[in-house]
């Protein structure tokens, strides 16, 4: 068949779109999107009949064109954010999502969503409400604060408290925190956003309370204390703890700030981790404003927290920029339930996640990690060889950036031949994907974040498959 008939061969969009078999693709995607879909194959079909190919008669390009679009659509209308197993070893890792929830906020948010909800509304006046007052008792209550107040993440949260109580003014802060984390969060960056400016004191490895009193003048609005989350300074240093800078600010009448990055609301000390100094400690120690996450040592969902006194809990809330960066319905409904969990510390291993994982034992993952190398030995590819090997956790997120954690992985191990990217790519395709991470051209699957191997080994079994497509 030569080119012309081929073209003419071609059918309409109209004539496609009549066929009984585009029925279920119009009632599933929309004749809009199915139309445009339909064009988009027929202009490939075109294309390689201009470079020679051969498609058929109309009712194969017709067959064709069907095909084609179903498979095209399917994919476009696949959910973009999905769920991955997090194998990387990172417990709390910011690319794939942070901290798990607790199947109770899971339940809190869908109750939420279902329909209108008193977010803003007092049901015991009838009147308007504040939508932040459904979790300020909680976090007062666990944190000993005056009083608190809710933002999207803690990153705002350092930014509206700063606008907020030192706009065209100086803040005073160490060298030694002047931070940068992940996604270029830079602390001298973020105060010019706010409009404030940068008073830093002391140098990167040693800072003195004599610093800051010498920095404090006519523009200085407030002292300010920062977690230094993802590095620490060791060696000959020198810093100024938020214990010793508390009557230095009362005496100047300054508001002491202290970010605490990830934020801890329990001693984690007592489940076997490495201790992290907790909201309430801050307080304690006279701090006016503490901010940190919620969605990393937490185990709750993305928002920044800030809480102390109640003066100044008020000043931020009539900041207009706080209206910007609140937390919607179910933001809250999930952190509400989250806090609640923590007036019960003695059963936070068995409902919070991210402590189950962070707390697991190093012969449990090994158990874990043999009986899925057992299940897995002879089912993948016979060039695939397994091991289990013991290896290092990471907090993550910032959080005790300098302690790691015992544990162990299932290894695949890259044959001959063949890339560690090649099954990293193979991984990522799986049905759910799987992240892991690669060190010395193999592939590590830490197993502390696995929880259910059963369905974790099914789903791998489809390795064979995405490794030959």
């Amino acid at each position: 068949m030569n080119r012309q008939a081929l073209f003419r061969a071609l059918p309409s969009i109209d004539q496609v779109l009549n066929d009984t078999r585009v029925e279920s693709l119009i009632a599933s995607y929309g004749r809009g999107t199915t139309a445009q879909e339909l064009s988009n194959q027929l202009e490939q079909l075109r294309q390689a009949i201009m470079q020679g190919a051969q498609p058929g008669t109309r009712e194969q390009l017709t067959s064709q064109l069907i095909d084609a679009s179903e498979q095209a659509l399917a994919q476009w209308f696949k959910p973009s954010l999905r769920p991955v197993y997090n194998l990387t070893g990172v417990v709390l890792h910011t690319n794939l999502g942070r901290a798990p929830y607790p199947q109770i906020a899971i339940d809190a948010m869908v109750d939420v969503s279902r329909g209108a909800s008193n977010l803003e509304f007092d049901l015991s006046t009838g009147k308007r409400g504040r939508r932040d007052a459904h979790v300020e008792q909680w976090i007062c209550h666990l944190t000993g604060a005056e009083a608190a107040t809710t933002v999207n993440n803690n990153a705002a949260a350092v930014l509206l408290v700063l606008n907020t109580l030192a706009e065209k003014k100086q803040v005073v802060v160490s060298r030694g925190e002047l931070i940068e984390i992940g996604g270029s969060f830079r602390i001298p960056a973020i105060m010019k956003k706010a409009s404030c400016k940068l008073h830093e004191v002391g140098t990167t490895n040693r800072t003195h309370l004599h610093d800051y009193e010498a920095a404090i003048g006519k523009k200085t609005a407030a002292l300010m204390k920062v977690h230094t989350s993802n590095y620490e300074i060791n060696g000959f240093s020198h810093s100024v703890s938020a214990a010793q800078l508390a009557p230095l600010a009362k005496h100047h009448q300054l508001p002491l700030i202290d970010d605490l990055g990830s934020g801890s609301l329990i001693d984690l000390s007592a489940f076997g981790l490495p201790a992290e100094r907790t909201a309430a400690a801050a307080i304690a120690e006279g701090v006016d404003l503490i901010t940190f996450s919620g969605d990393k040592l937490l185990g709750g969902p993305q928002c920044g927290i800030i809480a102390g006194r109640a003066d100044l809990i008020k000043r931020i809330d009539k900041n207009p920029m706080k209206r910007a960066m609140r937390l919607d319905k179910v933001t809250l409904a999930a952190l509400e339930a989250v806090l609640k969990l923590y007036t019960r510390p003695q059963q936070l291993l068995q409902q919070i996640p991210t402590l189950a994982m962070l707390t697991r034992t190093a012969d449990d993952i090994k158990t874990t990690a043999d009986t899925l190398a057992g299940s897995l030995a002879g089912r993948l590819p016979a060039r695939l060889q397994i091991s289990v090997q013991a290896c290092q956790s990471q907090i993550g997120s910032g959080a005790l950036p300098t302690q790691t954690l015992p544990s162990f992985a299932v290894v695949l191990h890259t044959p001959e031949g063949c890339s560690a990217g090649t099954i990293t790519a193979a991984l990522r395709a799986l049905p759910k994907p799987v992240i892991g991470r690669t060190h010395e051209n193999a592939v590590w699957l830490d197993c502390r974040t696995l929880t259910d191997h059963e369905s974790f080994a099914a789903n791998l079994l489809n390795l064979t498959d995405t490794l030959n497509a």
